[in-house]
């Protein structure tokens, strides 16, 4: 009969273990995860992601069930089996004052002690380490737990409910994944080795272009190449070869009448042909993008393009400058070299610790560099930008300030534009360069 009894109790135990790991599966599961199952029909996959798409009513039926278990046990333990000892101890020469509480607390001691090791931690454990698989496996058995239980559930469910209301906590939790999240998961694999870092640039770069303007990472006018089409085709040859670009902006005239895109390919091709061709015939079009459009939509315009190369404009038609996929590129991976040159770096990081700032790097760059927060709203998308917001004025060399513990100096102008700004964090009486 003794021995019934302690098979009783370690059945219990173990149900108990398995509703423990059933809970911890289903509410660790991924819902991603538990949907690409479902569509390779494991078995088991869309009733665990019904369990998990109603998390209150699922933890309400394994408790019912964790409870029930725990009473049984405890009144097993307690009421047979701690008197079988006690009266074990008794004949052994014990007296019974002694006898009845040395039985019932070795009885009670171990049978929790195997509830703790057999009955939560280590079927937590199994269920932490792969929680879709386990909650595929045990959903269809807690799916007719749930029906069994449903009216008992329902009470329970209500009157949590209330009880939450009661407390104030009668709002449904919002599951939207914020871009915050998004990085801080993308931060965890890449320590865990399973993203290299490279690939974490990339992807951080990717998420970036949805949040930036077209006119942060295009080329400025100042820095374009133009062609008048009224130049002779030896002039405007030569002018190629000596430039080492491959398409530049074609205007008549004036810089202002801009007729398209001419690339190189094409005059060498003309001039090889014939002595004098016709330039103007030569010009393509390219896409005119509002400097108001997302990065991440300018990619799709270059793709329709068939010169990959577009032209932006302001709200009030003029022209600032030119957008390729090579600037796209660019600000998902990096600066690459051209013509045999060392690329110039946005960000470059001295020997004191500060940052040596191009203007024309994106702000939010070196945001997520310094882990400077930033307004969600705001006119500015570049660095340059950002001082001249702070100062309310084209600054001069040398004038600084600063801005939540960091420290923004102006150190080198090309005329009125802010060409590079030396970053570093600030101590309350000295600098600490500590980026």
């Amino acid at each position: 009969m003794a021995y019934l009894e302690i098979a009783l109790i370690v059945v219990l135990i173990m149900l108990n273990g398995l509703l423990a790991m059933s809970e911890l599966a289903v509410a660790s599961s991924r819902a991603a995860k538990l949907r690409s199952l479902a569509d390779q029909k494991v078995n088991g996959a869309r009733r665990a992601l019904a369990l998990a798409s109603d998390p209150g009513r699922f933890l309400s039926t394994v408790q019912i069930g964790i409870t029930l278990i725990g009473i049984l046990a405890g009144a097993f333990s307690g009421a047979t089996l701690g008197g079988r000892l006690s009266s074990l101890l008794m004949t052994l020469g014990l007296p019974e004052h002694a006898a009845e509480p040395i039985g019932f607390g070795l009885v009670i001691g171990l049978v929790t002690y195997l509830s703790l090791i057999v009955g939560e931690l280590v079927p937590k454990q199994i269920a932490l380490r792969n929680p879709e698989r386990i909650a595929c496996l045990v959903a269809p058995a807690m799916t007719i737990l749930a029906k069994v239980s449903a009216p008992l559930v329902w009470l329970l469910e209500r009157s949590g409910r209330l009880v939450l209301a009661f407390l104030g906590q009668s709002r449904i939790k919002d599951d939207t994944v914020t871009d915050a999240e998004i990085h801080a998961l993308i931060a965890e694999a890449e320590s865990a080795g399973v993203l290299e870092p490279e690939e974490r640039t990339m992807i951080a770069g990717v998420m970036r272009l949805g949040d930036r303007l077209v006119r942060t990472v295009m080329t400025p006018r100042a820095d374009v190449e133009m062609i008048d089409v009224k130049e002779t085709p030896a002039k405007i040859g030569r002018h190629m070869a000596e430039s080492g670009h491959s398409r530049f902006i074609a205007y008549e005239g004036t810089p202002d009448n801009i007729l398209g895109v001419i690339q190189a390919k094409d005059v060498a091709a003309a001039l090889l042909r014939r002595r004098s061709p016709n330039i103007k015939q030569l010009v393509r079009n390219g896409p005119v993008i509002p400097d108001t459009l997302d990065a991440l939509d300018v990619v799709n315009k270059l793709k329709e393009s068939e010169v990959h190369f577009g032209l932006v404009y302001d709200e009030y038609g003029h022209f600032e400058g030119i957008v390729t996929t090579a600037d796209i590129l660019e600000a998902i991976v990096g600066v690459f070299r051209h013509d045999g040159r060392e690329p110039e770096l946005d960000i470059v990081e001295r020997a004191d610790g500060s940052l040596l700032v191009s203007g024309g790097t994106p702000i939010d760059r070196l945001s997520d560099r310094l882990g400077m927060a930033l307004p969600p709203t705001r006119d500015y998308q570049t660095v340059a930008g950002f001082v001249l917001d702070r100062l309310g004025r084209i600054p001069a060399a040398g004038e600084s300030f600063k801005e939540g513990g960091i420290h923004f100096e102006v150190v080198d102008l090309d005329g009125r534009r802010i060409d590079r700004v030396i970053v570093s964090r600030t101590a309350p009486a000295t600098r600490r360069a500590t980026i």
